[in-house]
């Protein structure tokens, strides 16, 4: 019987490591950044961000490809530091914002790559469409505890969509030939981790 015990607090033993390992992760904002750039006038790149999102991601150390991320920005928060230029921005002639409030991803396959990357394929839904993206993303830092006692870690993430595929179309042709805003928009997520106690 006694023996009988000892494997079974062996056997709980190994499992709880296990099981520590799953768990839940807060975007923390106020670390964190969603930015992008896209052409203007075919020569330079404008850059901006958005400064009001949330997100959770799942995590299992013992299979990364069991991830799931979900995460929501709020299409209102667009700063490019040109007022009017945000004012446009967030008008009918892009991202609508009076109609379409916020724009959201969920992931649904994570695949590794090679040096620890990742694929994360999942659905990004802005303008009232919904399409599939891929982000790629660099592996999740170690874990660290904070001076307030949070569990932290961070990662990067990169994209690169068309725009003309969530209906935002508007553009000017410029007098000598091309367009006043390019199509392909590179976006770069830096995401700072804080351990859900629950």
């Amino acid at each position: 019987m006694k023996r009988f015990v000892r494997i079974c607090a062996l056997g709980i033993a190994l499992m709880i490591p296990d099981f520590a390992l799953a768990s839940t992760w807060k975007i923390d904002q106020d670390h964190s950044s969603v930015g992008f750039s896209v052409k203007h006038l075919m020569v330079s790149n404008v850059r901006g961000s958005f400064t009001r999102f949330s997100g959770t991601v799942d995590l299992d150390d013992r299979d990364i490809t069991a991830a799931k991320v979900s995460a929501t920005i709020d299409a209102s928060s667009i700063n490019t530091n040109v007022q009017k230029r945000d004012d446009h921005l967030r008008g009918a002639d892009f991202f609508d914002v009076a109609k379409y409030s916020n724009i959201t991803f969920v992931s649904k396959k994570w695949s590794r790559i090679p040096d620890g990357k990742m694929k994360v394929t999942g659905n990004l839904a802005m303008h009232g469409i919904t399409k599939q993206v891929v982000l790629n993303v660099e592996p999740f830092s170690k874990e660290i505890r904070d001076a307030w006692g949070k569990t932290r870690r961070a990662t990067t993430a990169t994209a690169r969509i068309n725009r003309q595929d969530f209906g935002i179309t508007w553009n000017k042709a410029l007098d000598a030939g091309g367009l006043t805003i390019g199509d392909e928009v590179d976006i770069v997520l830096e995401m700072e981790l804080i351990k859900s106690d629950t």
